[in-house]
């Protein structure tokens, strides 16, 4: 009889003491491709997806996939060919978007300091809209647009000093972050947009943060860029369309935000009831789309016991799971092919030379050099944020679809890491 599904994995389970994802065998792919390495569910995005488009059935809405969470060119190919649109935060990621057969005209370009450079290169591209954050980007963006002869789309970020209850480095909504326009200059901004010649005001836009487990953030937000919304019409500036951001959070350990469809169920009601109902909406999720679809398969290389801590050092690293060196993050590990018999506690490690290399403490593991583990909730932040510090080569990408398993990005050798470094004669 198959275990439980992981919590949060809808699509990786175990069958007898195998852990598998969807139909395939995932020791049989750390075998044949080797660790660390990545596995992708693509049944596991599109349920994600899906539950946003019920969410938002009958309503005029384009979902934007907020690509840094995942970059890579097939998770990118799988979204655009369900309809999706992207939000991207540089010129290298609106690139990626057509090398995957994106839609330029479905990117929302978002970030704080996008340089002339990628403003002319998304312009030339047909660009959907312009997330402006600052009141100086509206003026270059204007000039930039008036030399290549365009019109620039654009939509102000607010900040509506809303908190998202989430780790201090992923909230973006509150005063004391660096992203999007004060909510008290957000009229005057409009105003300053509308009168460049450049610019076409198209929409207002709204990001407070990522890992979000909790709706009352995303109400409040709400309520406060229809205020806006209400104030910048009444001078006389149309707004077309309402980008409510992404930021929605997923089950790492143990947390229980809510489902896609049901928040987007409670957010449409407060839009109804304000008669904002029939507005063209924007939504930009990344994490929640991509983040329980992944896990980085890693082999055990020693165990290494000790007077105040024992250490399972795997071969994974903090360049191939940043996420624990950078937030404190919590990511579940578990064992490919679970052992009986008794457990010891160990920090899970790797093998790079800085002491915030780790990518678990205190986990009770059966484990034995040599067994393979799964570090689970790996498919956002962790491939699109690796390095090569210490020249370790980037781990290998596979996308499983059902029965198949198809390799989307080969594992980087030593000499791809300083393939483009010169020596001088």
């Amino acid at each position: 009889m198959n275990a439980p599904l992981l919590p949060g994995h809808p699509h990786m389970a175990y069958r007898g003491t195998d852990l598998f994802c969807e139909q395939v065998r995932l020791a049989d792919l750390a075998q044949a491709h080797g660790t660390p390495l990545y596995v992708y569910s693509k049944a596991a995005m599109l349920d994600a997806l899906a539950a946003y488009q019920r969410g938002f059935a009958g309503r005029k809405v384009q979902i934007c996939y907020a690509m840094k969470a995942n970059s890579s060119l097939a998770v990118l190919q799988l979204f655009a060919r369900a309809g999706c649109g992207f939000d991207i935060v540089s010129g290298g990621e609106l690139a990626r978007v057509l090398a995957a057969g994106g839609d330029a005209s479905k990117v929302i370009f978002s970030g704080v300091g996008k340089t002339r450079a990628e403003m002319r290169q998304a312009l030339a591209a047909g660009i959907g809209c312009f997330n402006v954050e600052s009141e100086a980007e509206l003026e270059v963006l204007n000039e930039v647009a008036l030399g290549m002869g365009a019109q620039a789309p654009v939509s102000i970020r607010v900040n509506p000093n809303v908190d998202a209850k989430t780790h201090p480095y992923i909230s973006t909504g509150l005063k004391g972050n660096k992203f999007g326009v004060a909510h008290e200059r957000t009229l005057a901004t409009y105003q300053r947009a509308a009168a460049l010649p450049g610019l076409r005001v198209v929409g207002i836009d709204c990001h407070i943060g990522s890992q979000i487990t909790e709706v009352s953030p995303y109400l409040d937000a709400v309520d406060r860029v229809l205020d806006l919304v209400q104030g910048i019409e009444a001078a006389g500036i149309a707004i077309h369309h309402i980008d409510f951001g992404g930021g929605l959070g997923i089950t790492y350990n143990g947390e229980t935000p809510p489902a896609a469809d049901a928040l987007w169920q409670q957010l449409l009601a407060k839009l109804d009831a304000r008669g904002y109902g029939d507005r063209q909406l924007m939504i930009e999720p990344g994490r929640s789309l991509v983040g329980n679809a992944g896990v980085c398969l890693t082999e055990v290389l020693y165990l290494k016991p000790g007077e105040q801590k024992n250490f399972c050092i795997v071969d994974a690293a903090m360049n191939d799971l940043p996420r624990p060196a950078m937030y404190e993050a919590f990511h579940g590990i578990v064992p490919l092919h679970a052992r009986s018999g008794a457990t010891t506690t160990y920090d899970v490690v790797g093998p790079v030379c800085e002491s915030g290399d780790w990518l678990g403490r205190d986990r009770a593991l059966a484990v034995h050099s040599g067994d393979l583990l799964a570090v689970l909730s790996a498919g956002a932040y962790c491939a699109s944020m690796a390095s090569t510090y210490n020249t370790r080569g980037r781990a290998a990408e596979i996308l499983v679809d059902g029965s198949q398993a198809v390799l989307i990005r080969p594992r980087e050798s030593a000499a791809d890491t300083f393939k483009n470094e010169i020596l001088p004669s």
